[in-house]
């Protein structure tokens, strides 16, 4: 494993451990304002989680804070909440930025300031690649309370946007710290680093703490507060995680029949490459399944409508590449496949938090073939726990492969008429709208449908 991936070593000198204190039972003890309260209250948020227990009474002290949660464990409360608390107090405009890797985790943290936020009229704008940089430009030039944005869009318009700058900026929140870091964003942060006040309230935010997150909280923070939900690498208690050991071969036949057995749940596939999950993607349908990709060759909003669709479950199965392993929350998520074992253990951990999310159950199972072997025992080494086996049935498999086989063949022939297109028309497609192999499939029919 890299050495950045490694765990920070012993002797460093620990961030300042808050005493635990009696938990609190409602926003209100923790000192959250009645108008935020009643925010909390609208959005079905009852009870704090136990992150937020830890870090809103320290930041609504004025705090740095440091904080190690898993993932579903209510972070975005845990920053969120303490810095519209300081805008009602000092209404400002271009108040907060919050830095996160991915563009879909960015919508989803603006969402939760606007709806926190929509009672006391807080504007918040998002800052990523993929979206036109001419509206971003108008959008910062109305000076928004909130920035939320990937570190390289930022430092775009913070060098070319003229008359944009965050020389006012109080508050600096970067979450899944860990990811930003391992995503090569080093040079982007320290370049925002520089040009926001050193005068300002930093929180960090991560789920594992790694020598570069360790490197960073030394170079933003002052004098931080840890707040550490779960000390070790843990996965929730509800999740009930499988593997199955299977020829690589048939790798598509499995996964076809475990989507039948456990038919009626929703489920979350992970795939190693942007390739196979539109090949597998289009493998499924071809056989019925309503499966959608989400992968980063496809456009910003094919990849919101896909997330969209899965979200309100016109489909019941999201195909997805690691760019949506992290920060996503569909709260319905039953069962989560890894269908390629994840390269990097700790990847394991953020790809199952999908599901049993908010104290619900949910199952994952994990496909290991003969290539993968070492991969998994790390995975079972790094939870501290060995998995047990998912029940399978494998002549029924085998009964599978004839039907699979031929939906292969019509995916690698839809995969190649998409890349034609694209090239033709320089066009990226979700598939949805694709060219009808399931025509071909049940009529026979062998023509092409014209485009």
């Amino acid at each position: 494993m890299a050495a950045g991936e490694e765990e920070a070593s012993a002797a460093e000198p620990e961030p300042e451990q808050e005493p635990a204190a009696e938990e609190p039972r409602s926003f209100k003890d923790l000192g959250v304002t009645d108008v935020l309260c009643e925010a909390c209250d609208q959005l079905g948020w009852k009870v704090p989680t136990k992150i937020q227990i830890e870090a809103i009474p320290v930041a609504l002290q004025g705090r740095d804070i440091i904080g190690l949660a898993e993932t579903g464990s209510g972070k975005t409360g845990a920053f969120a909440l303490p810095i519209l608390q300081a805008l009602l107090e000092v209404p400002q405009r271009l108040f907060a930025l919050v830095l996160t890797p991915t563009r879909e985790l960015a919508f989803q943290i603006s969402e939760q300031f606007e709806a926190l936020g929509s009672s006391i009229g807080v504007q918040s704008t998002v800052i990523v690649g993929g979206i036109d940089t001419m509206s971003q430009s108008l959008a910062l030039a109305k000076k928004p309370h909130v920035i939320i944005a990937t570190p390289g869009r930022l430092v775009d318009h913070l060098e070319n946007t003229k008359g944009f700058n965050l020389r006012a900026l109080k508050f600096l929140v970067m979450d899944e710290a860990d990811r930003i870091l391992n995503m090569d964003f080093e040079t982007e942060v320290d370049k925002i680093l520089k040009v926001i006040p050193r005068d300002r309230k930093t929180f960090l935010f991560s789920a594992t703490m790694t020598k570069k997150v360790q490197k960073l909280q030394r170079a933003a923070l002052k004098n931080p507060v840890k707040c550490a939900v779960s000390s070790k690498y843990q996965t929730v208690e509800k999740l009930q995680q499988y593997y199955i050991f299977i020829p690589s071969k048939f790798k598509d036949s499995y996964l076809v029949y475990i989507l039948n057995e456990l038919a009626g749940n929703s489920f979350m596939i992970f795939c190693s490459t942007c390739n196979n999950t539109q090949r597998t993607a289009l493998l499924l349908r071809n056989l019925g399944f309503t499966a959608i990709p989400l992968h980063g060759q496809m456009s910003q909003n094919k990849r919101l409508g896909s997330l969209n669709k899965f979200k309100a479950k016109a489909r019941s199965i999201l195909l997805a590449t690691d760019v949506a392993s992290r920060g996503l929350d569909i709260p319905h998520v039953d069962v989560v496949i890894n269908f390629d074992i994840p390269t990097h253990s700790k990847d394991y951990i953020h790809r199952v938090g999908r599901t049993a999310r908010a104290g619900r159950s949910g199952k994952s199972i994990t496909f290991v073939t003969q290539y993968d072997v070492e991969l998994f025992q790390r995975i079972e080494h790094l939870i501290g726990k060995k998995l047990p086996a998912f029940p399978m049935q494998e002549e029924e498999v085998m009964m599978l492969t004839e039907r699979v086989a031929e939906a292969q063949r019509f995916a690698r022939m839809e995969l190649r008429e998409q890349g034609e297109k694209k090239r033709s028309r320089n066009d990226d497609d979700d598939t949805e709208e694709a060219i009808g192999v399931r025509n071909k499939v049940a009529g026979g029919k062998k023509k092409k449908r014209k485009a």
